[in-house]
């Protein structure tokens, strides 16, 4: 942990930020490993605020759908939904939750402390972006494992529960595409498919209810991403993803193996490195932070440290009698 912080300060130091143009270091507390699931999904997590259940009825069996229409925040930056484009019908699928990973905790446990610090970052970052332009944001890691596509979903979904903003989620780590399969979702078509001209974005982009999150998904993987990323069918992508969308939150490859990332970062206006406690090595922190672009850099989040986290039970006090002494 402490060579983790040193790392971050020597980058500081030798690159400083000007203003607030750096979010601070957020740590994650991560229940359990991001670990790419390997079969069927077994469990979810997801929220904010307090929510409210609805209901979905799929094959004959309800399920409680965890939302949180009641407490919608209102817009922390200046957005001019009416300048975005209209949105061509796109498919639209009901979380299930008995099928989403237990990690996505915006979904599965919205009044849980891992929860909250998913949300207090999106509200530094809705915050950041009233002084500067974050549409397009890269999420990435050094390697795989550390928990950027947990990230990704649970930040893309409390950006979705803002009042008036449009998300989309795009899964570009297509040698491994994860973010379907953590939803427990089944897709025909995604990044892949798109770029190779086999489906049209609008075609592939599925909206999630109850939130009202868009995703984009990975769709079948493939080994060639550097070539299609840095050409310029996913340039125009990203160019009609922003036309609809407020924000468009990229999953990205682990920089620390493949270059993707960097070039996915080369082409969006912010990212964020998610890293883990006692897994990553600070070395190749280092020498991650020292490839990437300063001015795009918006902070890093520490996943999975042993920082303890409150919880409701802090707001729990004991009630005693007066006339009894109180007990050490």
């Amino acid at each position: 942990m402490m060579k983790f912080l040193k790392t971050i300060q020597k980058y500081e130091s030798e690159f400083p930020a000007e203003g607030e143009d750096i979010l601070a270091v957020e740590t994650i507390v991560d229940p359990e490993v991001d670990n790419l699931p390997a079969g069927p999904l077994s469990a979810p997590d997801l929220r904010i605020g307090a929510p409210r259940t609805e209901v979905s009825v799929t094959n004959e069996k309800v399920f409680p759908v965890v939302t949180d229409r009641s407490t919608r925040m209102t817009p922390l930056l200046p957005l001019d939904t009416g300048s975005l484009g209209e949105l061509p019908q796109v498919t639209t699928t009901i979380v299930n939750v008995e099928r989403v990973n237990p990690r996505l905790v915006s979904i599965t446990e919205p009044k849980s402390p891992y929860c909250e610090e998913y949300r207090n970052l999106r509200t530094q970052i809705l915050h950041r972006s009233k002084k500067r332009k974050l549409q397009a944001i890269v999420i990435a890691s050094v390697g795989p494992s550390e928990g950027k596509s947990v990230t990704a979903i649970n930040l893309s979904w409390l950006f979705a529960q803002a009042d008036g903003v449009r998300v989309l989620i795009i899964d570009s780590d297509l040698r491994r595409p994860s973010i379907a399969e953590y939803l427990g979702i089944e897709t025909r078509s995604g990044l892949s498919e798109v770029l190779s001209e086999k489906a049209s974005l609008s075609e592939s982009i599925i909206q999630l209810q109850p939130a009202g999150l868009y995703i984009l998904p990975g769709g079948s993987p493939r080994s060639d991403v550097a070539e299609m990323i840095s050409g310029p069918r996913f340039s125009e992508i990203l160019k009609e993803a922003r036309t609809f969308f407020d924000f468009v939150i990229i999953d990205a490859p682990p920089l620390g193996i493949f270059t993707d990332a960097s070039l996915l970062i080369n082409q969006t206006d912010g990212a964020l490195l998610v890293i883990r406690a006692e897994h990553t090595k600070y070395k190749d922190v280092d020498r991650v932070l020292d490839s990437l672009p300063r001015e795009r850099m918006l902070g890093t989040i520490l996943n999975q440290s042993e920082v303890p986290l409150m919880d409701e039970s802090y707001y729990k006090y004991g009630l005693y009698d007066r006339n009894e002494p109180v007990r050490a």
